[in-house]
């Protein structure tokens, strides 16, 4: 199932500059692994070394947040939007 995702600015350098990539697969976990393979290393940046979401990144499928909902196991049905945004600190 194709979704959409959208690449925040910190990690564009991974996807050639694209604001938005295709990718496909039926859960979070599919998509984020078909996005690693075909951008190299964008996964490290979004899962920690247990392969969990990491903590200052947040991700949402449409305009559900997928900590509320089944975390990497959230389903993304075909025409999603995966948003993946990191959080910012500053003072």
């Amino acid at each position: 199932m194709s979704v959409s995702v959208r690449i925040p600015t910190i990690l564009r350098t991974y996807t050639g500059g694209a604001a938005e990539v295709n990718a496909e697969g039926a859960t979070l976990r599919d998509v984020l692994q078909k996005l690693d393979a075909d951008f190299p290393g964008i996964g490290a940046r979004i899962l920690d070394e247990t392969g969990k979401i990491r903590r200052f990144v947040n991700v949402y499928v449409g305009d559900e947040d997928v900590r509320f909902a089944d975390n990497l196991d959230t389903a993304t049905p075909a025409g999603a939007q995966i948003s993946i945004i990191p959080a910012v600190a500053g003072g």
